[in-house]
């Protein structure tokens, strides 16, 4: 498999190029060349394999021999060594549990499939790669985590001060080792900018630099897998599945229609926002107009400009009308968000955090246009990782998980930055 810059289709890598690049040397992010169709025996067998053999089965074609079978599986049995649970709500509504691995948000499969890969790539070699991330809440706690330790790479995340949860700050500062975190004197989408400006500067060149955020396609691909785990649980109950997707950056959403084009049945997507609507505006006007991020409850989500859309509308070729029949997107306040939280604790006895209390509302809405359909949200994040909101929202008490514990007692350590030339002038040092 070759992966093309969306910038220019003639520019060609292997996996492992575009792994180690990251973003294409004219800003475009890289794209597989095809897309592989499943055959309908998989389908038709899914709830007899396992995760990992579903997962081999579906990322397999994007790696093609570039990593042996033999390490692949390895590597994908390492990515998911814990549950996805999905849990029932209500007769139609299942939330997907995707916080089970050791930072508690979903990110942890990306982070670790990445991080594996590029260690797989770099085992023979004397020269380093420095992976430098920007992170709205879960990626830098993901990336730090699946990096630790990892031969001949350098960790740098990027993280906008003041806008991150306690507990995400904490798993993204506290680790040491190979792990440095920026603390960045603005927004989510200044720290983004600031990567992909490093990624093009020439002065930075010999540091080797790739992204581990999902602008990267081995952070990328691998999201894909939460689709089809889903799937598997619910086909026997033989209807329309609609998927609602609380959307930040729109990596998940993006992997989730990749599914859908390999040809997983999702019969429609939902890409749910809070005040960051540049997409549900988009929808509505036709217009794709960013716009800088907002701070909201759910701050996983607070991108003016997600990456990852581009990708998106690559597979339905540009054309609105194609993707609306798949797609849809609405937005949601704080206030909107928090009383959700609350009603689905009244009615399920179930503990939504604000991302996925967000995808909750997105699901409802668009089930209400769908009655014959059923459904399920993604649940990205333990509500933990949120207790300053869910705690007073819900009025209890949340029990630490052992995940959590490890990291609280341990002392921050971040360096402050304010513009790109602190970030260049530290990647010099």
């Amino acid at each position: 498999m070759q992966y093309y810059s969306l910038n220019n289709k003639e520019h060609l890598v292997s996996f492992q190029e575009a792994v180690t690049n990251g973003l294409a040397p004219d800003k475009g992010l890289y794209f597989p060349n095809e897309i592989p169709k499943l055959e309908t025996s998989f389908f038709n067998s899914i709830e007899s394999l396992s995760h990992e053999e579903i997962a081999f089965k579906t990322i397999q074609p994007y790696i093609g021999n570039e990593i042996p079978e033999k390490e692949l599986k390895k590597i994908i049995s390492e990515t998911l060594s814990f549950e996805f649970p999905l849990v029932q709500l209500e007769s139609n509504v299942f939330s997907l549990e995707l916080f089970h691995g050791p930072t508690m948000a979903f990110k942890d499969v990306g982070a670790r499939f990445m991080s594996r890969c590029l260690g797989y790539f770099n085992k023979d070699k004397d020269t380093n790669n420095t992976v430098l991330v920007a992170t709205s809440g879960d990626t830098g706690g993901a990336v730090a985590s699946g990096f630790l330790g990892v031969k001949g790479v350098e960790v740098v995340i990027l993280y906008p001060s003041k806008k991150v949860s306690d507990i995400q700050e904490r798993q993204l500062t506290t680790l040491g080792q190979n792990i440095t975190a920026l603390e960045v004197d603005g927004v989510f989408d200044d720290c983004q900018d600031m990567v992909k400006r490093a990624f093009l500067d020439p002065d930075l060149k010999h540091k080797n630099l790739t992204s581990a955020n999902s602008i990267n396609i081995a952070r990328w691909l691998p999201q894909m897998f939460y689709f089809f785990f889903a799937y598997k649980e619910l086909k026997k109950y033989n209807k329309p599945i609609i998927t609602s997707c609380p959307s930040g950056n729109f990596g998940n959403i993006c992997a989730g229609i990749l599914a859908k084009k390999m040809g997983l049945p999702i019969h429609h997507f939902v890409a749910t926002t809070n005040a960051n609507d540049t997409v549900p505006r988009f929808l509505k006007n036709g217009v794709y107009q960013p716009k800088p991020s907002v701070a909201t409850i759910s701050n996983a989500m607070d991108v003016g400009n997600p990456s990852n859309f581009v990708r998106i509308q690559e597979m339905y070729a540009n054309d609105l009308k194609a993707f609306e029949k798949d797609f849809s997107s609405y937005s949601y306040s704080d206030k909107e968000t928090k009383e959700i939280m609350q009603s689905i604790y009244s009615n399920s006895n179930y503990i939504a955090e604000p991302h996925g209390a967000v995808g909750y509302l997105g699901l409802q809405r668009e089930l209400a246009l769908q009655p014959e359909s059923i459904g399920f949200f993604l649940e990205t994040a333990h509500p933990i990782k949120f207790l300053d909101i869910v705690e007073p929202t819900l009025s209890i008490t949340l029990e630490i998980p052992k995940q959590i514990q490890t990291v609280l007692n341990k002392n921050k350590k971040s360096i402050p930055i304010k513009e790109y030339d602190d970030l260049k002038e530290f990647l010099l040092k």
